[in-house]
């Protein structure tokens, strides 16, 4: 944790490989949130264990560490903490808005397009049965639609960011074991903020997905300050390869997936605790969080990606990787109108073609014009009246 790569990233400037990255998430995360069309089979989440939501969670504690960092450096103090608190709030809104556009979409394919059946899948259910709970568990977030749920644990990961980046900058090692353990704890005793109507937790539970926020918010503070978190090292390398490479097998294989799927429910009889071998998504299961970080290792060594990502040719995937959160709100608009449009009138590969290349069109045209009407930082603030 000693290395210096670079020098120290300078307040107000941005590391293209997070904007990249950031950018290359959404595009995966909207292909995946249209099922059903060729598009969604060249994503991440078909060569491995993990996807483009661990990684879109991970840069955005690098992000959080890079933007809230610097105010909180000399101390907590309620400037700094109000600033990532606001942040919160305005995911919050973001959330509820594209929540009613969701509503508003599956609510209109079923009065006018015969697109009765979205109402049957991802948690539309209470709409129509029970309206007035579902109402309230909308607006207090414990009813998330599927396919509209990550900013809610976005956001009480904002409420708990301060503490996170201060302890991180005292004690990184002492970060690292607060996260793991709270990971630990929230798996092996079910630990989530509760759902309503319905029984159980949150799909994307912040206890058990804070730890990607932290070890994001770890790799930001080094990064910030010309470091790397976890070292270059030929003996994170090479182990690291060959389990994404076992992994991308075994994701290919449905031999291998029949034989380990046996190999797991077998460890289970051992009473071992189904979080540490399982795939579940909402508690980060071991096989899960142990290909994401093979991947991000392999992905941060400084040879060829830092190039690549700062190319030309992305120039695009960066610049919608700079407006995320717009592009992420658009994106998710987008594919619940692509969904109401496939439930509505079932097409092949053009229509799909033409939802898919049409919508991320249409994100990069919007995350363009966003970056070119934005003020410069440095732009002179308009005076006083």
């Amino acid at each position: 944790m000693a290395e210096h790569p670079h020098a120290p990233l300078a307040s107000g400037a941005r590391d293209p490989r997070l904007d990249f990255f950031r950018g290359l998430s959404l595009v995966m995360i909207y292909m995946n949130h249209v099922p059903g069309t060729f598009y969604e089979h060249l994503t991440s989440r078909n060569y491995g264990l993990s996807d483009a939501a661990e990684a879109f969670v991970f840069m955005s504690g690098c992000a959080a560490a890079l933007a809230y960092g610097p105010k909180i450096k000399d101390g907590l103090n309620w400037p700094g903490i109000r600033k990532c608190w606001g942040r919160a709030w305005l995911l919050y809104l973001v959330h509820i808005f594209i929540s009613a556009w969701a509503i508003a979409i599956a609510a209109g394919a079923t009065l006018w397009f015969g697109g009765g059946e979205m109402l049957k899948h991802n948690a539309f259910g209470p709409l129509t049965e029970t309206p007035l709970a579902f109402l309230v568990g909308i607006a207090t977030l414990g009813h998330q639609l599927g396919y509209v749920n990550i900013l809610p644990m976005y956001a009480v990961l904002l409420l708990g960011a301060p503490f996170l980046i201060r302890l991180g900058q005292k004690k990184p090692l002492g970060l690292l074991a607060f996260s793991i353990g709270l990971w630990f704890v929230s798996g092996l005793f079910g630990l989530d903020l509760p759902n309503y109507p319905f029984h159980g937790g949150w799909f994307f539970n912040p206890f058990a997905w804070q730890l990607l926020f932290s070890l994001g918010i770890l790799t930001g503070l080094f990064l910030r300050a010309g470091k790397r978190f976890v070292p270059v090292s030929p003996w994170l390398i090479w182990p690291a390869s060959a389990w994404l490479l076992f992994c991308l097998f075994w994701a290919q294989s449905s031999d291998l997936q029949a034989t380990f799927g046996h190999v797991i429910w077998t460890i289970l009889q051992y009473d071992v605790p189904r979080f540490l071998v399982d795939f579940d998504k909402t508690y980060v299961s071991g096989p899960r969080l142990t290909h994401f970080l093979a991947l991000a290792y392999i992905l941060s060594l400084p040879w060829l990606i830092p190039s690549i990502a700062a190319s030309r040719v992305m120039k695009p995937i960066r610049t919608m990787g700079k407006q995320g959160l717009q592009v992420f709100a658009l994106g998710t608009v987008l594919a619940i109108f692509s969904q109401a449009v496939k439930t509505s009138h079932p097409a092949g590969f053009w229509q799909d073609s033409l939802l898919i290349l049409g919508g991320l069109g249409l994100q990069w045209a919007f995350a363009a014009v966003r970056e070119h009407i934005k003020p410069h930082p440095t732009a002179p603030k308009p005076a006083r009246a």
